[in-house]
């Protein structure tokens, strides 16, 4: 036995192979029947010539079958590559190449784009095609990029669990979203996977635990009912996954965020835990669950104990009015990093809501660096900001780039440490507010401004739905920052008012100088921010004004 993925989720069909362990639709499926679909999928896999350590590449929607997958190619101690569904023809060929694909696995209403790009890839000899899980499937020929439909290729596979032993130190690879660049893939040892994104510590304690602990778990009755919103192609959403089948937990998916629909199935299916990004998705939650409410035929929300958001700003008004609608359940703001995994995690409190950014407790290995890569004395450093690092547990590296490797991955006093680039103000009791990515930071005339601190007091004004900050050149200041705001339907945001409203909370550095309204603000699939479109939408106003006054 070894601290493996697969090995894990086995032993949890071994000890509840009748319990449900994924839902989607109308759609249960048991541990044991995951079991016997994705050992058939892997099967397949090994009689195509895929060896441990190749790249398989997922490329799916949420579905039983993405789950499947990804379990069918950790099995053999292959490597699985999680592909954003978002992506075009460019995108694609440079995953392909860059994650060395020889294998994939892909949705079937992506056949088009997939037959553009799999010629390019000599590596890429092995396709499987799996039903779509939204739009009718479909019909096209997917034999003449060498496609095999997923129903044909099990057809003939055996069920049984006759693979040989696997090792710790098996790679899991998780590509990053891309936001600031090209997408890169963070390669984990599968114990450190597990301990610090599949459950392997209590997060709340710090403590470790043991091979059989979460499967001794899953023999117990009543297991929670979970429910993550995000994509699984994103790191995030699949250690959720990992980490509940790992215990015997139900876990349901959907492949597209819809509010109307996510309060319909907590309802419907009793979900205690539910995982966000953000005001991305809480914002049109709580306002659909308002919605409904004043019918005067509200939702049942009651099974919801913990409401759980990460990846993105929970800003304090959404957050208000979510706690104010559920004043029995538990709120945490958890920070992380397909670098890092769990940082730390900080428990809500409606009588103390930070308006700075998320205030958390540090995890298990957790630090704060300076300028120096020094690690900073909590107790003595109070109100010093800082770059959070993570030891212990963390990454191989980058694959195919140890130039951003070494840059992401330092060693500091002998122990090697995460370092991503979050910024964070040391607070007291060994906690932190998160300040952003330092990447994002706007420095205006030799003041650091974090963009998400701006964005946090943008959103309170009444008349903004969502809002970015980023930071455009200025002749005089270096950097300026500007906001990008998309307001409320029939609102209007002007920006000498915004500032007049902000200054309450800001500092005059601080204030947006420039000001970009948009329909809509850019987002990815999970609700992260992409501020390098934003930028450009900023630069396209100055552009636009510079020309109107010339």
């Amino acid at each position: 036995m070894a601290l493996n993925i697969a090995d894990l989720f086995e032993h949890a069909v071994d000890a509840a192979p009748e319990k449900p362990a994924v839902k989607v639709g109308d759609r249960v499926i048991s541990y044991a029947e995951l079991e016997t679909e994705s050992n058939r999928l892997a099967h397949y896999l090994t009689a195509q010539g895929v060896q441990p350590g190749d790249h398989v590449a997922v490329y799916a929607k949420n579905s039983i079958e993405h789950v499947v997958a990804v379990l069918a190619v950790v099995k053999i101690r292959a490597v699985n590559i999680n592909v954003n569904y978002r992506y075009v023809e460019g995108e694609l060929n440079y995953l392909f190449e860059n994650a060395d694909v020889v294998a994939l696995i892909h949705e079937r209403s992506y056949a088009p784009l997939v037959a553009k790009c799999v010629a390019k890839h000599e590596k890429l000899k092995t396709i499987v095609v799996i039903p779509d899980v939204i739009e009718p499937d479909g019909t096209e020929d997917v034999s003449s990029y060498g496609g095999v439909l997923l129903e044909d290729a099990v057809a003939d596979q055996s069920a049984e669990r006759d693979f040989g032993p696997r090792s710790a130190d098996d790679l899991h690879i998780i590509y990053t979203g891309g936001t600031t660049g090209f997408p890169k893939g963070v390669m984990w040892r599968h114990e450190d996977f597990w301990r610090v994104l599949g459950g392997g510590i209590d997060f709340y304690t710090g403590a470790p635990l043991e091979e059989f602990d979460q499967s001794e778990q899953a023999k117990q009755d009543g297991r929670m009912v979970t429910f993550p919103l995000s994509p699984l192609m994103h790191g995030g959403a699949q250690a959720g996954l990992l980490m509940h089948l790992f215990a015997g937990h139900l876990t349901i998916l959907e492949p597209k965020f819809d509010a109307q629909r996510t309060w319909e199935i907590i309802e419907a299916n009793k979900v205690q835990l539910i995982f966000m990004t953000g005001d991305a998705m809480a914002r049109p939650l709580i306002e659909e669950f308002e919605r409904k409410a004043e019918t005067g035929t509200a939702y049942d929300g009651t099974s919801l104990f913990a409401i759980s958001s990460s990846a993105a700003i929970f800003s304090p008004p959404i957050k208000e009015r979510w706690m104010a609608a559920f004043p029995n359940s538990v709120f945490t703001d958890s920070v992380g990093a397909s670098e890092t995994g769990f940082q730390g995690m900080g428990l809500q409190d409606k009588n103390a809501i930070s308006s700075d950014g998320p205030v958390i407790g540090l995890g298990p290995n957790s630090v704060v660096l300076d300028d120096e890569n020094n690690v900073l004395d909590m107790a003595t450093n109070v109100g010093v900001v800082g770059r959070l690092a993570r030891g212990g547990s963390v990454p191989v590296g980058y694959y195919r780039d140890p130039e951003k490797s070494a840059a992401t991955f330092l060693v500091v006093d002998g122990e090697r440490f995460s370092v991503p680039g979050d910024f964070a103000r040391i607070e007291t009791d060994s906690r932190v507010t998160l300040l952003g990515r330092g990447s994002n930071c706007v420095n205006t005339g030799g003041e650091k401004v974090y963009p998400e601190e701006v964005e946090m007091a943008i959103k309170a004004h009444p008349a903004v739905y969502d809002c970015l900050v980023v930071g455009i050149p200025d002749e005089k200041y270096g950097q300026a920052v500007a906001a990008v705001v998309q307001p409320r339907e029939n609102a209007t945001v002007v920006l000498e008012e915004l500032r007049d409203f902000l200054r309450p909370s800001l500092s005059g550095y601080k204030l947006p100088r420039a000001l970009t309204i948009v329909a809509e603000i850019p987002r990815n699939a999970t609700g992260k921010a992409q501020y390098p479109r934003a930028k450009e939408l900023a630069m396209e106003t100055k552009a636009n004004e510079e020309r109107a006054l010339a």
